[in-house]
């Protein structure tokens, strides 16, 4: 293998792939990168088991990439990455020789590493499945931002730890809860799914997917298998195994009546949460105490420790009844930010029920956050 590349567009191609590699692998040829080089491309995969990204980059343009030697070989990730990215140099040539050393050299620069054959690489397979969905980047981030940080984090609801996307036809409804907070987001599909699909996805692999993406117009192609997912984009295969088991049924969550809703602007609730959160403490879940008092809503925290705080502003409600209720600042703020509106609307069901969070604006985005109680 022997080929010249400018630097910039390996680099770019490194960086994507290396969201793979991870440090705590105990396979030594999962640290590395596969570099397959043919005629018409040069292909990077790098896998941990959990996900595999793959990425190409086209050799018809010899003023980003001349193909001296057909080859394969992997080459340990972090090395490459560092040499790669210190190099001064426009263009950086990368050869083989005696089969598994790697000379990386610019006029003014070499290094020598030691390969590993690609026999021993894993024979992962990035195949496409018969049928797919397609989202457009837009809105897949959207889904991730509104919805993957209310999963859980504990390893022994290892269910809950990542997205539930339900497709029935062309809804596509994607759930997260870590059984305090429920994000739900639907989305109508452009097409009608040939059949109806419901798969976990862990979170932090989707989360890591939205950030290599970019926003063109070009779309995502999202293949389901039994147990993994194959999203395609643009130049990029980004696979991902899925969690077994059943995810809980989180429609029973919603309740489907409310006593009293409350509108306002996002951005002053968040401040004034944001500000009374301030006198709690994390053992204390950070609870602050939401009350009305007409068109007054009164916001409390107190802690024996610190002091106590209230905080007053002016709301619109839809009846004449009074509320209190009280809920971890935290996790309000949290589904507040996930709105993309200026106003949010606050359906209060009883003290103990849950909170539930809908925009006029966007009714695809629901948010719900269960009550605490400070009795």
């Amino acid at each position: 293998m022997k080929f010249t590349i400018k630097k910039e567009v390996l680099m770019e191609a490194i960086n994507k792939v290396s969201k793979a590699i991870s440090s705590r692998n105990v396979i030594p040829v999962l640290a590395g990168i596969k570099f397959e080089l043919t005629n018409k491309k040069l292909v990077l995969t790098a896998s941990d088991n959990d996900i595999t990204i793959q990425t190409f980059i086209n050799c018809d343009d010899e003023e980003i990439i001349k193909v001296k030697e057909e080859g394969s070989i992997i080459i340990q990730g972090k090395y490459i990455s560092d040499i790669v990215r210190k190099l001064p140099d426009k263009y950086i040539n990368i050869e083989v020789v005696d089969e598994l050393k790697i000379l990386i050299y610019t006029d003014n620069s070499e290094f020598n590493l030691n390969g590993i054959s690609e026999s021993e690489y894993p024979n992962i397979d990035l195949g496409e499945s018969k049928s797919h969905i397609e989202l457009s980047p837009s809105v897949l981030k959207e889904i991730v931002n509104q919805t993957a940080f209310a999963t859980s984090i504990d390893e022994n609801k290892a269910i809950l730890n990542g997205i539930n996307f339900n497709i029935t036809g062309d809804m596509l409804e994607c759930n997260a809860t870590d059984s305090y907070r429920l994000a739900r987001k639907v989305i109508k599909l452009d097409k009608v799914s040939k059949e109806n699909q419901n798969i976990v996805i862990p979170s932090r692999n989707l989360v890591e997917f939205t950030r290599i993406i970019d926003d063109s117009d070009e779309m995502v192609e999202i293949h389901i298998f039994n147990n993994k997912i194959l999203f395609k984009y643009h130049n990029l295969l980004f696979q991902s195994r899925l969690i077994n088991g059943t995810y809980p049924n989180t429609s029973n969550l919603l309740p489907k009546d409310h006593l009293v809703k409350l509108h306002f602007n996002i951005n002053n609730f968040y401040d004034v949460v944001d500000r009374v959160s301030i006198l709690t403490s994390d053992k204390d879940k950070n609870t602050v105490t939401l009350e009305t008092d007409g068109n007054n809503l009164i916001m409390k925290s107190s802690s024996a420790e610190i002091g106590r705080v209230e905080e007053k502003m002016t709301i619109t409600k839809d009846q004449d009844i009074d509320v209190k209720v009280s809920f971890s600042s935290k996790y309000m703020m949290d589904a507040l930010k996930s709105f993309n509106t200026e106003t949010v609307e606050l359906y209060f069901v009883g003290e103990i029920k849950p909170i539930l969070l809908k925009s006029d604006d966007d009714e695809s985005l629901t948010q719900l956050v269960l009550p605490i109680r400070t009795y």
